[in-house]
């Protein structure tokens, strides 16, 4: 296994906590959209725990962008083939594109089904729509389609930590450890 350079530590610590989040906002999401809770009170409860952490996914992200403008990731193998980093590149920017949007069109989409958001039910957040339920389903038709999309690129930023580990060696899991 080669050496190589590893992330800025304020970089591997908000990636790690985006790990964290992401396993808990995903499954949330998952249970209120597939299993929805009989119990109204406990269902609502899910909704504002998943969308407040939604809220500060967004904010951590946005914390990632400017930490990575200031500490850029460290460089690929010199051997990494082209077709391999312009997947790693395009793989990064979709997810953060997506953890950036996610956040903003679950939130737009609560607010036309006509619930207003308040941070962990204590913090009101002021609502930029009113009801609209034709917009709302676009919204939340939407918001399934990231979702899905968040998870395939989380299989495809997984199956590469695979390859770089298992199959090229290249030490490359090691840059955010």
């Amino acid at each position: 296994m080669k050496p190589v350079s590893r992330y800025a530590a304020s970089s591997r610590w908000l990636h790690w906590l985006t790990v964290l989040l992401l396993l808990v906002i995903l499954p949330l999401g998952v249970w209120i959209g597939f299993f929805e809770p009989a119990d109204e009170t406990f269902k609502l409860r899910l909704y504002n725990v998943h969308e407040s952490l939604g809220v500060l996914m967004f904010v951590l992200v946005l914390i990632r962008i400017v930490n990575r403008r200031l500490n850029p990731p460290p460089p690929l193998p010199a051997d990494m083939p082209a077709w391999m980093r312009s997947v790693a590149r395009a793989n990064h920017i979709g997810l953060y594109a997506l953890l950036v949007l996610m956040p903003m069109i679950g939130f737009l989409a609560t607010n036309a089904w006509g619930f207003p958001l308040s941070l962990f039910n204590v913090l009101p957040i002021p609502a930029p729509l009113g009801k609209d339920e034709a917009l709302a389903k676009v919204l939340s038709f939407l918001h399934l389609c990231g979702a899905i999309a968040i998870g395939l690129m989380i299989l495809g930023h997984l199956a590469g930590v695979v390859h770089h580990t298992f199959i090229r060696r290249d030490g490359l899991l090691g840059r955010m450890l």
